[in-house]
């Protein structure tokens, strides 16, 4: 054997050595589905709710670590989203509104499932992942094309306050307010499975994606649109509760209403969802919170459809499972019908679910704090790759590997009224919700004790028994708030 056929049989031993190599890494990656769901607070079974019918979600929980004190940057679809999927607060990321584009403003940053794309993964998107209309293709190996194109939404939806064979109406007659806030209250009821819906063709999507992505590390990111509003499910989902044995929220008002000791500034006078412009009586009440429920419950059906086709693909052992919800929101409670504006626990608080097929911990509660900067670093913590130093979240594994270790990190949520500065900072630790409104808290603040008051009944600031603690948890307001701007409420 001559010396160059044997130097190329060398090469090619390598390079065969080599293939393998990158064939096993491959095969030992794990895949990661991560599944979103908007407007969702934690009206989950799993999350203690007596009324919510979400087995599919319930058993994912039972499957892995619940958070039970996970909370958003920001309750809002863009800002909540762009600091989750960048890992950076608002104040870094500059969105603090809707209409803001992250990548307009930093054009280099490398997003969550970007960084998937950039090491080997398939990074695949259906649904709604980034803010509606405000995508990143950037992010996505398939899936990056306009929203339009992905069939989401559902025309009845568009229609707003007309009746249909498939809608149900709210508007008064003789209503004299804005058209939007005319078709604001109302639910939807969809014919058949709800096929139609573009969150039906969302699962779909994902299912195809699975099928086709089996033999390949994939990250897949899955975002499901309700329960947001206008509530939308089939009619068998309406039928699963009795209006009138649906309970009211114990602070309860007609319209967004400041409860006595609360600061202006801390209830934004008007609904940006549902009941804009009017009051909720009881009995709309109960049928919107129906709605809500049913909508919620389809949504858990969606995604069981797609845990289904993961399990029956033989994927589920290599599979890291997410379920997050962008931000909460309010049913009623201080005569609220949003999420925009609250700095409240049901508007702040979020699902989130981590199923990691490796973890001995899978099974437990975690009720540390934690906040939605901290899942970039945590996923690419899990499948081992690098992230950015500049990330401003932290990683959750050691939480994940003990829901029971240390953890002094509070978390953060922002509102802003204009898109453009802070109007009110909370703050939320294991005990107490503080939030700041203004500069340096000048149009107020409230206080509350999670522990003795979950409601949030009783505004504790500048009640000088708990003088410390405000003072303490100022000092964490205001340090998170001094690299943004900082304005007063206009109120």
């Amino acid at each position: 054997m001559t010396p160059v056929i044997q130097r190329t049989l060398v090469l090619i031993l390598l390079g065969l050595i080599l293939n393998l190599r990158s064939f096993a890494a491959d095969t030992n990656r794990l895949n990661v589905l991560f599944i979103l769901s908007d407007d969702l607070r934690t009206e989950l079974g799993c999350y203690g709710s007596k009324l919510a019918k979400t087995p599919n979600i319930d058993r994912l929980a039972a499957q892995g670590v619940r958070f039970d004190r996970a909370y958003c940057q920001y309750p809002l679809c863009n800002p909540s989203r762009a600091s989750m999927l960048t890992g950076r607060h608002p104040g870094t990321t500059g969105v603090i509104g809707n209409r803001t584009d992250f990548r307009a403003l930093h054009p280099d940053w490398v997003t969550l499932p970007q960084l998937f794309k950039q090491n080997g993964y398939a990074s695949l998107r259906t649904g709604k992942i980034f803010h509606g209309g405000i995508d990143d293709a950037l992010s996505w190996t398939e899936g990056g094309d306009a929203r339009r194109d992905l069939l989401e939404g559902d025309p009845a939806e568009r229609r707003a306050g007309r009746s249909s064979t498939n809608t149900t109406s709210q508007t008064r007659t003789n209503d004299t307010r804005p058209a939007r806030a005319q078709g604001s209250d109302r639910w939807i009821v969809l014919e058949g499975d709800g096929e139609s819906h573009g969150d039906y063709r969302t699962a779909d999507r994902a299912i195809r994606y699975l099928r086709d992505n089996k033999d390949k590390p994939f990250f897949l990111a899955v975002g499901f649109v309700k329960p947001h509003s206008p509530p939308t499910a089939p009619k068998r989902f309406y039928d699963l509760w009795d209006v009138e044995k649906i309970p009211l929220p114990v602070d309860f008002a007609p319209r967004p209403t400041v409860p006595e000791g609360f600061p202006k500034a801390a209830i934004r006078p008007r609904n940006s969802d549902l009941f804009i412009g009017r009051d909720a009586s009881e009995r709309e009440a109960r049928e919107m919170t129906r709605a809500y429920l049913a909508s919620s419950a389809w949504m858990d059906w969606n995604v069981g459809r797609v845990l289904a086709e993961l399990e029956e693909q033989g994927l589920r052992d290599n599979t890291i499972i997410v379920f997050w919800g962008d931000h909460g929101y309010q049913l009623g409670e201080k005569g609220k019908w949003s999420k925009a504006g609250s700095l409240f626990e049901q508007g702040d608080r979020t699902p989130f679910i981590v199923v990691d097929p490796r973890s001995k911990s899978n099974g437990q509660p975690c009720e540390r704090v934690v906040q939605a900067v901290d899942f970039y670093p945590t996923l690419a913590e899990l499948c081992g790759l690098p992230v950015a130093k500049e990330l401003e979240g932290r990683s959750l594994v050691p939480l994940l590997k003990n829901p029971k270790a240390e953890w002094k990190h509070p978390a953060f949520t922002v509102w802003s009224e204009d898109g453009k500065t802070y109007h009110g900072v909370a703050v939320r630790t294991e005990r107490w919700r503080y939030a700041e409104f203004g500069l340096a808290g000048k149009s107020g603040a409230m206080l509350f004790d999670q522990q003795a008051d979950p409601h949030e009944l009783k505004n504790l600031a500048d009640d000088p028994k708990f003088a410390e603690v405000q003072k303490e948890l100022s000092g964490f307001v205001r340090a998170y708030a001094k690299e943004a701007p900082v304005s007063d409420p206009a109120r």
